[in-house]
């Protein structure tokens, strides 16, 4: 029985990957803030600004609709054109036909 060594030291390198992106991962979530603190910056000025100065930018009067079209327009637009191209780069490669 021969052992294959290059097949061997691919599987060590394919875990030693693996556990590295898992330590990578996992070191990452350790770093997050608590959630729900006051402190977070998910709880910081931008939230505040919307809420204070939202009817008087954008002039609309829902909040909701201020950000999604006024502040996170661009944001938006953009997740949709890259939406698209990934399927129309799919469509292209599988061979859709009509």
């Amino acid at each position: 029985m021969t052992v294959n060594w290059r097949e061997i030291i691919y599987m060590g390198l394919i875990i030693l990957l693996v556990a590295m992106v898992a330590l990578v991962l996992l070191m990452t979530v350790m770093e997050m803030p608590i959630y729900g603190e006051v402190t977070n910056p998910s709880n910081n000025y931008v939230m505040r600004r919307y809420i204070d100065m939202g009817i008087k930018e954008s002039g609309g009067y829902n909040y909701v609709t201020n950000i999604v079209l006024d502040y996170r327009g661009y944001d938006t637009l953009l997740e949709t054109t890259v939406i698209f191209t990934g399927v129309m780069a799919i469509m292209v490669l599988w061979g859709v036909q009509k």
